[in-house]
């Protein structure tokens, strides 16, 4: 791996774990944004705005001469999960937890805030530091950051998660595709309820749930091309109150994620299909309700290509893999509509860590640095002027 300054990496740290014990939920990082500015404002050469209640940005002109505006982002904002990792650094908020790295994203962005405003002479043009709020929970923070104007003559968006699967020690870098649009969903089927010895003189919702579920299953598998990735998941079913009544109604929901766009657009319908034939069938009715989330994320083929020479440069210990595409989403993708971006995923576990979004989730602090070091080349790097 590469190496930072030693008080630099343990600042980085110190940041991180602060952050892990102060934990706020999307669009409530009051502290944490307050947080953020404080530690900003220690820098030298940076301006600070919140363009938001619960973002913070930072900018910096480079004193090398004009050049390009990159945007560099971190995500701020944690997950609605009881801790149990009995680290020392525990989240100090019952059931609330930095569950999927966030603060490690926080901490590697203001590391490199110090770095670079110390260094103001290897930057050209412009960069600006954006700690958004609300990653977790859509319509999310980077719509309404857009939308405030924080794309306006930017040139390039690169974004970094930590990834506990993946060893410390490596990058992802992919062209195109890598992670999904995740949309979801919420069905009420609405029966008739009853006495549980006497089903006859009902329309079961139980049941009909049951076949909608199984049925669910045949959209991915039987109705689309097997080349075009998708996921429908069922992931919530409440039902009933008592072991001897049938209710009159039951509610499902659940997560579909794509890739390809008219996959996407096509998804209620065949959704809809399905649960209006199972339905009928029965005797009963329903209502459904389609979220469509944020939008699939793209890497643009030709600045990841830079950011891969940048990591082979800066990041010589580090092993550069291209990857797969997952099925996650990130509202990142929302800067990708107005200029091209590039998400990079950097190795913080390995095989055995917990998954993200568990209560046991912790990062390879080492990954740390990977990151800090990442987001100060690719500033260096891309505000050069073409």
């Amino acid at each position: 791996m590469t190496v930072i300054p030693t008080e630099r990496a343990a600042q980085v740290i110190a940041w991180r774990r602060w952050l892990h014990q102060h934990p706020e939920l999307s669009f409530h990082e009051h502290r944490t944004a307050q947080y953020v500015e404080d530690v900003l404002g220690t820098f030298p050469n940076v301006s600070v705005t919140r363009p938001t209640p619960t973002s913070v940005l930072a900018t910096l002109t480079g004193t090398a001469g004009p050049g390009r505006t990159v945007l560099l982002r971190a995500d701020m904002d944690a997950l609605p999960i009881q801790e149990d990792t009995g680290l020392d650094f525990a989240s100090q908020t019952p059931g609330v937890m930095h569950a999927c790295g966030h603060d490690g994203h926080t901490a590697m962005l203001l590391g490199a805030v110090q770095e670079l405003s110390a260094h103001p002479d290897t930057v050209h043009g412009e960069v600006r530091f954006i700690f958004q709020h609300a990653e977790e929970l859509f319509p999310g923070g980077a719509r309404e950051l857009v939308d405030a104007g924080l794309m306006d003559g930017v040139d390039a968006a690169v974004g970094t998660h930590l990834m506990s699967p993946v060893p410390a020690g490596v990058i992802v870098l992919r062209d195109g595709p890598l992670l999904a649009s995740p949309d979801s969903f919420e069905l009420t089927i609405h029966g008739k309820g009853g006495h549980a010895a006497f089903p006859h003189t009902t329309i079961d919702p139980v049941v009909i749930a049951a076949q909608v579920i199984l049925a669910f299953q045949t959209v991915i598998s039987r109705q689309r091309d097997p080349v075009k990735a998708g996921v429908l998941s069922v992931t919530t079913l409440h039902g009933g109150m008592a072991h001897n009544v049938i209710p009159g109604e039951v509610t499902l929901g659940g997560s579909v994620r794509t890739f390809d766009p008219e996959l996407r657009a096509d998804m209620p319908r065949r959704m809809e299909q399905v649960v209006k034939g199972i339905t009928d069938a029965y005797g009963a009715t329903y209502t459904l309700v389609y979220h469509t989330g944020y939008d699939a994320v793209n890497n643009d083929p030709g600045l990841t290509q830079v950011l891969r020479e940048v990591a082979a440069e800066a990041l010589p210990d580090v092993s550069l893999h291209p990857g797969e595409p997952l099925m996650g989403g990130e509202d990142f993708s929302a800067y990708m509509t107005r200029v091209p971006g590039s998400f990079i995923l950097i190795g913080a576990g390995g095989p055995d860590a917990a998954p993200h979004h568990h209560p046991k989730f912790d990062i390879d602090e080492r990954a740390l640095e990977v990151g800090t070091r990442m987001y100060v080349a690719a500033a260096q790097r891309l505000t050069q002027p073409e």
